[in-house]
């Protein structure tokens, strides 16, 4: 799949390079199932929008080594490391040996420490919610996904979460710079310090330091099935989120239900020295090459990219072209309830450029 991708997309007229000063360069991962259908969606957007994006389309297909272990293609680590910036389908697990996921290792070998996925309700897609507004500032390299565990006796598992004061105060950090940025009036600690007394203590007691540096941005402590609770029956409530891995892991995945799923979700992996966006649905293999997708997720984390590269002009267009296409109903994906295809979903939102 992912060498005919490539031939279409060297092919294809949003390959085309633009030539200027202001050009970026950006590495693409097409991924597994319906990661290059969507990837092709996005690049046929951007082109429709003259966005000066040169893209480097690179495979994530994981090298195993004689002894099962995984490893990333170097071609990914070399891409990455000189783009600085990625934008990723979705990817299959390999079933070996090292990390739990390609996803975990490429935020490890980057040090992509926040994951950061806006939830917010989309006019015309109706669901329980009218108003969500939250964003979900996740701790991407510790807790329980370090993968530290071992079997103490037969029968008798230990695993162990790893929480520092350096991640912890770190994380804190980029969530009220973000609430700055973005003029969010709030930010909440997400925890079980309760519980949890030493690790998540450690992590509450990082990011409420972090707190007093910020005294224009209110701060609040939660514990996280008080959290749930309350973004069931009022997700107006919460702002900003800031929680360790596992936490962030579970309830943003919550705030993506409240408004459609996961289909109609950004996401983004921020480090010191670059990022890496992506679509975290599924690879929905049983639809794959059947022109079913839905690429809004990928086309929001596009956004997201975007606006990371100052590209501000082009993110808005491209967005308001992806929420009115929605909101007008006209060529929805069967998944938002219509009985459009992805090509011409892909088609209409090109369309108003």
């Amino acid at each position: 799949m992912i060498a005919r991708f490539i031939h279409i997309f060297n092919m294809c007229p949003a390959a085309i390079r633009y030539y200027s000063s202001h050009i970026k360069r950006v590495t693409l991962m097409p991924g597994d199932g319906i990661g290059p259908e969507i990837c092709s969606s996005v690049l046929q957007i951007f082109r429709a929008a003259k966005v000066p994006i040169e893209w480097e389309t690179v495979d994530v297909k994981p090298v195993i080594k004689p002894k099962g272990n995984c490893e990333l293609p170097k071609q990914v680590v070399n891409s990455i490391n000189k783009t600085k910036v990625g934008l990723k389908g979705p990817l299959t697990t390999p079933v070996c040996h090292g990390h739990a996921s390609l996803n975990m290792a490429m935020r490890k070998q980057f040090d992509l420490f926040a994951n950061v996925r806006p939830c917010r309700s989309i006019a015309g897609f109706k669901t329980l919610y009218d108003d969500v507004n939250v964003v979900t500032i996740r701790e991407n390299t510790e807790g329980e996904y370090s993968g530290i565990e071992h079997e103490v006796v037969n029968g008798v598992v230990q695993s162990i979460k790893l929480i520092t004061k350096k991640a912890s105060t770190r994380i804190g950090k980029y969530a009220f710079e973000y609430a700055v940025q973005n003029n969010r009036k709030k930010v909440t600690v997400v925890h079980k310090a309760n519980i949890m007394r030493m690790s998540d203590g450690l992590f509450l007691r990082s990011v409420r330091d972090v707190s007093h540096q910020y005294p224009q941005i209110q701060f609040d402590e939660c514990h996280l099935d008080t959290v749930c609770l309350k973004m069931a029956s009022s997700p107006t409530e919460f702002d900003v989120l800031v929680m360790p891995n596992l936490y962030g892991d579970i309830l943003s995945d919550m705030c993506a239900g409240l408004i459609g799923g996961l289909g109609l979700t950004p996401s983004g992996n921020m480090g010191l020295n670059g990022a890496l966006f992506e679509s975290v649905h599924g690879t929905a293999a049983n639809i794959a090459g059947k022109d079913l997708a839905n690429p809004t997720a990928l086309l929001l984390s596009a956004v997201m990219m975007l606006r990371y590269l100052n590209m501000q002009e082009y993110a808005n267009k491209i967005e308001k072209a992806v929420l009115d296409t929605i909101k007008e109903g006209r060529w929805l994906t069967f998944d938002l309830g219509g009985r459009a295809k992805c090509s011409e979903f892909t088609k209409e939102i090109s369309a108003k450029f």
